[in-house]
């Protein structure tokens, strides 16, 4: 059953029951695996802010699998126990989302870093309308030791550049963990990572569904448990990196295919008249092959960019998108038939030529550097022009469920 906090300044049991009619505003939730050293201080800040506040709230431990004795101390307190068998930061903070009746809720760790005294802050943005309101630890202050130079100076500045720029998000502190959001907000993002892409996951998603997210300066200060971290600095990194290009079939396909596409294209074009030197060296129908390979996997790419599109959109992975919904108005099927057909009829067509250029040779030796020049670019045709209709048809195929 919730409760309706009550705290004291001595950190003493801060819940008393309540109806459950009773409305919660806020449902503070914190995640915990093994936090006994932290978990009653972290509880007792959350309930003394919402008292101050005249909030009606609960604080909901999320517990993990912890073997500590942190149970005892969370029941002790008032706060109300979630147990989550799944393993993972992420699982823990959906099972203890998917228990809290507030409807806001303030999401932060139990290792006493975040400042829980700043959750009106978080609920004062949600008042006004935010539906996420995220922490920015590096506009309210960072202490001194309370986050490696590594992750500080390079690790978070960088993920969080990259996350701006493939998503366009608002958000200056993709990592920090003390933020708030609408239930309601949070139940359309249908968040589906199970580890620490979790936080990263949520503002991506509210990004793309276009939610109104908004920021307010917290602090963080040294962890103050005696043992290592949760967090591994380059396995998480790297987890949250993938997540970006996974979500991102622009970053991760599309860009780099048109990019192979262009560059091969234009190298083609140079060669094809002839060899072309320059300085010492002398550019021929070899680096013409790689010019054809070029514009084969940029074709490629850029065809998985759609796929990873239509797909992810069909599996509820990413939210509609009105720019491809139009440009399916015009590309369709029988579209993409004709144009990989009419590639493929080039194709031929160049090939006819450059058999018969041989046959004038009575089937004999030839100028490799100059019949070359007709069979790279009639192969590439005709493999563009099949790959274009197999591309048509699965789409297609993708586009089934979609109609």
């Amino acid at each position: 059953m919730g409760a309706v906090l009550r705290a004291e300044q001595n950190y003493q049991p801060v819940a008393m029951p309540v109806k459950e009619s009773e409305a919660i505003e806020v449902s503070v939730v914190m995640p915990c695996l093994n936090e006994a050293e932290t978990l009653e201080t972290c509880i007792g800040k959350a309930a003394r802010a919402m008292r101050e506040a005249n909030m009606a709230g609960e604080v909901i431990v999320a517990d993990n699998g912890s073997s500590d004795g942190s149970v005892e101390i969370a029941e002790r307190m008032g706060a109300r126990v979630v147990n989550v068998r799944a393993k993972g930061y992420g699982n823990a903070l959906m099972g203890g989302i998917a228990g809290a009746r507030g409807k806001y809720i303030v999401m932060g760790d139990a290792d006493d870093s975040y400042d829980f005294g700043h959750i009106p802050r978080f609920v004062e943005q949600l008042r006004a309308g935010a539906d996420v309101v995220m922490g920015n630890r590096f506009r309210g202050g960072i202490q001194k030791h309370a986050m490696p130079a590594l992750h500080r100076y390079f690790g978070n500045p960088v993920l969080t550049r990259i996350g701006r720029l493939f998503f366009h998000s608002p958000v200056g502190d993709f990592y920090c963990g003390l933020r708030g959001f609408r239930k309601d907000a949070y139940e359309r993002m249908g968040l589906r990572t199970t580890g620490m892409e979790f936080a990263t996951e949520m503002v991506v998603k509210a990004t793309l569904l276009r939610l109104r997210i908004a920021e307010v300066p917290t602090t963080l200060s040294p962890d103050g448990r005696n043992r290592p971290p949760h967090l591994r600095t380059w396995r998480d990194g790297w987890r949250t990196l993938r997540f970006f290009l996974l979500y991102s079939p622009r970053w991760l396909f599309l860009y780099p295919g048109m990019a192979l596409m262009v560059a091969g294209f234009l190298l083609g074009l140079w060669l094809l008249p002839g060899p072309r030197p320059v300085g010492s060296i002398t550019f021929d129908v070899h680096t013409l092959v790689y010019a054809a390979a070029f514009v084969m996997l940029g074709f490629h790419a850029m065809a998985f960019a759609v796929f990873t599109k239509m797909f992810a959109i069909t599996e509820g992975l990413l939210p509609p998108d009105p720019a491809l919904d139009r440009l399916f108005r015009y590309i369709t099927l029988e579209v993409g038939l004709v144009v990989g057909a009419g590639l493929m009829i080039a194709g031929l067509l160049a090939s006819a030529y450059a058999v018969g250029a041989w046959g004038s040779k009575h089937f004999g030796a030839l100028d490799y550097s100059h019949t070359m020049r007709l069979v790279i670019p009639a192969a590439l045709l005709l493999t563009l022009g099949a790959q274009t209709i197999f591309a048509s048809f699965f789409m297609s195929v993708l586009g089934l469920r979609r109609r």
